[in-house]
């Protein structure tokens, strides 16, 4: 954390997201309040005149910041140490005017109380103190009985435990006006997170193919979500939740990717789908007049959607996610692979499929789809793939241990990855040993230094078996390696030999076996 109270930075505190501490990077300036998703680098921003009230809170074992906005939305952030209070206290108090009071909660742990609302935050208060406050923007639903109140949650997938559900018994009386459980239902629908249509789609895109989750869906886009309707499963994706949009050409340069990343992810059972991958030809164009007005457009959207577009299907359905969900398309920069193309055929795991180096990160697809970006890479090897020379693996290691292999790559691509590498100042494992050979001989003795025991175990016993070779082989007259050249030996051997030197090598090794032989028998 810097020592000066104009900025302050935290790394290791955690925001409140649905029940779970999520990482995050927290940054407090006069600006206002930004923090980042350690995981997927998502950025969030609280500007300083949307705070009303700030609060130093015990939160999940360690203490927290619990923050008030204009608009009724709460926020919590944990893991700070209790020296941090004062520290804390005297930057609100300079750079926002804000005074930072202390919340207690009440631990009689009584099932009975008052329910109040404040903004989009429900408080249980037992007495004069909140037992605890849930967030209404968690809840999915809200359903009501004779005397009761039930709320629904929407689940974290990332959480070992959820809050499903939460009833409240609600007394009610004769002599009261309004219905108490219909008012409370009322206030919490209000607030809660629930994916409506209303109105008119403002563009319809229809049978469109979809390769994660696979099928053909008629995709609908909707102010606040987007909907995918298919003949067996419907999705309906939340603009809030799209974290990056790509917009990716094909190896063919006649079809286009257009992947939607997602956090949450949608769900299909117990299957997860963290990002949304649709195939576009070029040949497929269309025309969209949105039910807005001018104005309205230029209010809602500022100026990122017009009235009437047309042109191919891919940049229009790219546009009209950009607009509604306020995100940038990233395209590839300026990498250019031995194709002509940002693609990069490849394989991942058991399936082939295209990796596309960008300007801040990495994206294969599509099956299983993989973005890395730059900040989680602690390293990359260039490695060759298996015996061969025509292909090499490319390894890249993030920081939390795992090595995401991409095998079989042309050896033509080598050069123009190894450069975009260094451009990008990313860290290559063997580089040492790489650059000592020259590049043109990468991939002749790339692994015949590394430190492989099993690798040096086959090496002697095939050494052990050439050995007793030599002792009883005998003269193959049908094996003739001197007339015809070793295709083996041209494969598979780092430096393979003159056919005619091999052949001779055998025949003198064959006609002393000969010699043993015969020495044995008159024994």
């Amino acid at each position: 954390m810097k020592d000066e109270l104009a900025v302050l930075e935290y790394t290791d505190v955690s925001i409140e997201s649905r029940g779970l501490m999520v990482p995050v990077r927290l940054k407090l300036s006069d600006q206002g309040i930004s923090y980042r998703n350690v995981k997927t680098g998502k950025v969030e921003n609280l500007n300083s005149s949307e705070i009303e009230v700030v609060n130093w809170q015990r939160l999940g074992g360690s203490y927290g910041l619990r923050i008030f906005t204009e608009s009724g939305n709460l926020f919590r952030f944990g893991g700070f140490k209790d020296s941090e209070q004062s520290k804390l206290e005297k930057f609100f108090k300079n750079t926002y005017g804000k005074t930072m009071s202390e919340k207690e909660f009440s631990v009689k742990g009584w099932n009975y109380g008052a329910a109040k609302f404040e903004g989009a935050v429900l408080s249980f208060d037992v007495g004069s103190m909140p037992a605890f406050e849930v967030p209404l923007n968690h809840a999915s639903g809200c359903t009501t009985g004779k005397n009761e109140v039930t709320l629904e949650f929407h689940q974290h997938d990332d959480a070992a435990i959820n809050l499903m559900e939460m009833r409240f018994h609600i007394p009610t009386s004769e002599l009261a006006g309004d219905d108490p459980v219909e008012s409370f239902q009322q206030r919490v629908m209000a607030k809660a997170s629930v994916i409506t249509a209303t109105g008119d789609a403002l563009a319809i895109f229809r049978e469109v193919q979809c390769l994660t989750p696979r099928g053909r869906y008629d995709i609908k886009v909707y102010p606040s979500f987007i909907q995918l309707h298919g003949k067996t499963f419907d999705f309906k994706i939340p603009v809030t939740t799209v974290l990056r949009l790509f917009l990716l050409p094909h190896l063919d340069q006649r079809q286009h990717f257009f992947v939607v990343s997602l956090d949450p992810p949608i769900k299909q059972g117990q299957t997860r789908y963290p990002y949304l991958i649709l195939l576009f030809s070029g040949d497929d164009s269309d025309t969209l007049e949105l039910p807005l007005t001018e104005e309205e457009l230029q209010e809602k959207y500022e100026g990122r959607l017009e009235k009437e577009m047309s042109g191919p299907q891919f940049e229009l359905i790219s546009k009209m996610f950009r607009g509604t969900c306020n995100r940038k398309i990233i395209t590839p920069g300026n990498f250019m692979g031995h194709s002509g193309t940002p693609a990069i055929s490849c394989s991942y795991k058991a399936a082939a499929g295209y990796l596309y180096p960008l300007e801040r990160g990495l994206i294969y697809v599509h099956k299983p789809p993989v973005h890395i970006r730059f900040d989680e890479i602690s390293s990359v090897n260039f490695a060759r793939s298996g015996s061969t020379t025509r292909s090499f693996d490319f390894e890249v290691e993030v920081k939390n241990g795992v090595i995401n292999t991409f095998s079989s790559i042309e050896k033509g691509e080598y050069n123009r990855l190894f450069d975009y590498v260094n451009q990008k100042k990313l860290r290559i494992k063997n580089r040492g040993k790489m650059e000592m050979g020259g590049r043109k001989d990468d991939f002749a003795d790339s692994d015949a230094d590394e430190p492989d025991p099993y690798m040096r175990r086959v090496r002697e016993e095939a050494k052990e078996r050439d050995d007793d070779d030599e002792e009883d082989s005998s003269e193959d007259e049908d094996f003739a390696p001197g007339e015809e050249g070793s295709d083996v030996a041209e494969e598979y051997d780092s430096y393979a030999g003159d056919s005619s030197e091999s052949g001779g090598d055998s025949e003198a090794g064959s006609e002393e076996g000969e010699k043993k032989k015969k020495e044995k028998k008159e024994r």
